[in-house]
Formats: C-alpha cells, sequence, structure tokens
C-alpha cells in the first residue's frame, strides 16, 4: 500500500473513491492537463476518474506511487504527487524514477509542489534509490522552478520519455 506520508502544511496520502469529485475537479481543467502525457487531454467525466484511479491503485507501494496532496487546513485533495518509473518512449518502462506533481491552479503559488516534491524525495532516499528524475514540457516554468528549488539539476532537453520532447532534470542522493 501506498504509505501516508506528512510535512508541516500537507497530507500525502492514497487517492480515495470519495476523492472522486475532488480528482475530476483537478484533472478537468486544461491548465493542469496540457502538460501531462504525450497527447494532453482534460478529464471529461467518471470513466477518466475510474481509469486513473485504477492505475494509481495499481502501485502496490510503498517505494513507489501516486499520492492526494491535502493541505491540512483544507481537508481534501488539490492536486497529486508521484514516485514512479519513467516511461521510456518506447513504451518500455525504464530504470529511472521520476518525481512529479500535478496541483489544481487556484493554489499554485503556495509552495506545495515543492512542499510535496521535497517530502517525495526524502522518501525515495529512505526506500534506497540513488537518483531521482524530473520531466516537464518545455514551456512549463513553474514546474522548472519547483526542480530547481528542490536541487535538481537542468540536464537539458530528451526525448527519452513519454514520447515528447521535454526538459529533465536529476538530482542525487546525498
Amino acid at each position: 500500500m501506498v504509505p501516508e506520508l506528512e510535512t508541516p502544511r500537507l497530507l500525502l496520502r492514497p487517492w480515495r473513491e470519495s476523492d472522486a469529485d475532488a480528482a475530476l475537479e483537478i484533472y478537468s481543467q486544461w491548465e493542469v492537463a496540457r502538460y501531462l502525457g504525450a497527447e494532453p487531454r482534460a478529464w471529461t467525466g467518471s470513466d477518466d476518474v475510474r481509469a486513473a484511479f485504477t492505475r494509481w491503485a495499481s502501485f502496490e507501494g510503498p517505494r513507489y506511487g501516486v499520492w492526494a496532496i491535502v493541505p491540512h487546513e483544507v481537508g481534501r485533495p488539490v492536486g497529486s504527487a508521484l514516485l514512479k518509473l519513467l516511461p521510456y518512449s518506447s513504451g518500455e518502462v525504464s530504470p529511472d524514477t521520476e518525481v512529479g506533481w500535478h496541483l489544481r491552479p487556484e493554489v499554485w503559488g503556495r509552495g506545495y509542489a515543492t512542499e510535496a516534491g521535497g517530502r517525495l524525495l526524502a522518501h525515495a532516499w529512505e526506500q534506497g534509490i540513488d537518483e531521482v528524475y524530473a520531466v516537464t514540457y518545455p514551456a512549463n516554468a513553474a514546474s522548472q522552478a519547483v526542480c530547481q528549488r528542490l536541487g535538481m539539476t537542468r540536464l537539458g532537453q530528451t526525448d527519452r520519455y513519454y514520447g515528447v520532447v521535454c526538459e529533465l532534470f536529476r538530482i542525487a542522493r546525498s
């Protein structure tokens, strides 16, 4: 099972069936979906939620997973944080661990992505992972800034993952 993780302001926990409405509110927004995958698409309904929950539940934990980002003062998910193996553009799974985050636009600029990403990096180190990567669309300056705040090094553009050209970042365990 994906473990619950905490920061001073956030609970990172597995997504629950009762979070379906919150997930749809997040991923139905083009501002969120535009930077996800080779063919970005905003969710349109419950079929998209069910498909995502099924994918996310496939992570048995404790090492990898997709976590709901729940600010303590809000009490409901405002986004997702993930730690998983990156897929090569060929479709095969790589041995490279990815950290990522997706947040609803209404909470951008509050430091939640940096806080959640930092907690997942600490979790990766606790799990014995030696290096972690992040990939962003070249136009996603906000996520690139989060990578830099996390201490990640920009390695340049690559088309190695997801079948898209992306900016690649890396950080190694100290």
